[in-house]
């Protein structure tokens, strides 16, 4: 019997995700029965039992809620490429049309419909029962019905020329789309990184100069003890849709500049905003999004280079139903997305690779605010507000942490903060 190896592939990576996904849930779950009642000494006298009652509650909810949209999905991938689905709606699609563009825009969409239809359903379901059960929820339905078509209207415009750009590249380009292709992404992703803040951003919130007196003398202290320039700190009505409270640093070159939330302006004090700025302000003076870019541009291109070997392969296509006899080149762009579901498994090691360089720079980030604002007890009264306004999970599994957090869990911060500043006493 032939074994088609990028159907077993598929299935074993799958299988691995599903299983080690849900082994970590449950590890996470476990331990919040064990120790998600114990105050530890760092967050002593800032956290009540009602607090911690609350995260528990919260989280146990979301995990309840996470068990049947991971086995649903998880069900779903694999009755569509066990069915054939995907050859399914190519072959009827290239029956009646057969220009490429219209071809691939409508076999996109079509093949989204199943997964969307599961994940926009539990999507409502968290915005408008758990997080409005917890008071984080300010989203009416209206704001949420604007913010999806938004959001496919900005996917189109910024998606079809690219992928416009894509059949042309890979049709006309022979054995060196991959490289040129792979140039086009980069540039296209630069170019969206720099119009981000000031075009796509202000299609769904409205950001502000901050106007507070105080906040803004400190940010301007900052400024020239760091001797940071970007185009201004912004205020993100982020409140019209959620009590959760955040702040980030986004753009490049002239267009940079960092977001808080309003939420988080209005829960710490001008000197704790002082410190989180701090933190932000690491990120650029670390250099980490130059360092994150260094990386991946080059695997951007290496991938690609490695999927040219393998998407002229006629028993890619016949693992997801594929039965025509020839495969027209454009479809090869399909070829593309076919590998990432092959492989998509496996991603989880990656994303432990990647969440581990993630929670370095963050620990950075801290450090470099310590050093800035001149005591790292700021920063550890606005991290724990944070979390508790959050509700946040304070006692996390250590292997739970390492596989799904981007950034260190909060007594880990506090304890790294509190002995780096011992360390430059």
């Amino acid at each position: 019997m032939n074994i088609n190896l990028f159907l077993l592939f598929f299935l074993i990576g799958s299988a691995i995700d599903f299983t080690i996904n849900s082994i970590l849930e449950f590890i996470d779950y476990r331990h919040r029965k064990l120790h998600g009642k114990e105050i530890p000494e760092e967050v002593a006298g800032s956290l009540s039992n009602e607090d911690i009652e609350k995260t528990i509650s919260y989280e146990n909810t979301k995990f309840f809620t996470w068990i049947p949209h991971h086995i649903i999905s998880f069900a779903l991938s694999l009755a569509m490429v066990l069915s054939g689905f995907y050859g399914y709606v190519f072959e009827r699609i290239y029956s009646f049309i057969q220009e490429p563009l219209p071809v691939l825009i409508l076999y996109s969409v079509i093949l989204s419909i199943p997964s969307s239809i599961i994940s926009l359903s539990f999507e409502l379901y968290n915005e408008f029962v758990v997080e409005k059960k917890f008071g984080f929820s300010t989203m009416t339905f209206p704001q949420w019905i604007l913010d999806q078509i938004k959001g496919i209207l900005v996917s189109a415009v910024i998606g079809v020329p690219l992928l416009a750009a894509a059949i042309q590249i890979i049709t006309k380009a022979q054995d060196w789309w991959w490289l040129i292709l792979g140039g086009v992404m980069v540039l296209f992703s630069l170019g969206i990184s720099f119009i981000y803040p000031t075009i796509i951003a202000p299609l769904f919130n409205k950001f502000t100069p901050v106007d507070n007196e105080e906040i803004k003398s400190r940010i301007e202290n900052l400024f020239t003890k760091t001797g940071f320039k970007s185009s201004g700190i912004f205020i993100m009505d982020a409140s019209k849709r959620s009590r959760h409270s955040n702040a980030y640093f986004t753009g490049f070159g002239k267009n940079k500049r960092i977001v808080l939330y309003d939420t988080l302006v209005n829960q710490l004090t001008a000197e704790e905003i002082e410190a989180v700025l701090g933190h932000e302000l690491g990120h650029c003076k670390k250099h980490h999004i130059t360092k994150r870019m260094c990386i991946s541009i080059p695997m951007t291109f290496a991938i690609l280079f490695i999927t040219s070997k393998f998407i002229h392969m006629n028993s890619l296509y016949q693992a997801f139903g594929f039965t025509i006899a020839k495969i027209p080149v454009f479809v090869q762009l399909i070829g593309i997305s076919l590998l990432f579901e092959v492989f998509g498994g496996f991603r989880i090691i990656t994303n432990l690779i990647s969440n581990w360089s993630s929670r370095r720079d963050e620990f950075e980030a801290d450090k470099f605010s310590r050093e800035t604002c001149g005591t790292p007890e700021p920063l550890i009264s606005s991290l724990i507000k944070l979390n508790k306004e959050n509700s946040s999970q304070i006692n996390v599994a250590k292997v739970y942490s390492m596989f799904n957090y981007n950034h260190p869990p909060l007594l880990e911060r506090i304890r790294a903060l509190r002995l780096s500043g011992k360390e430059n006493n």
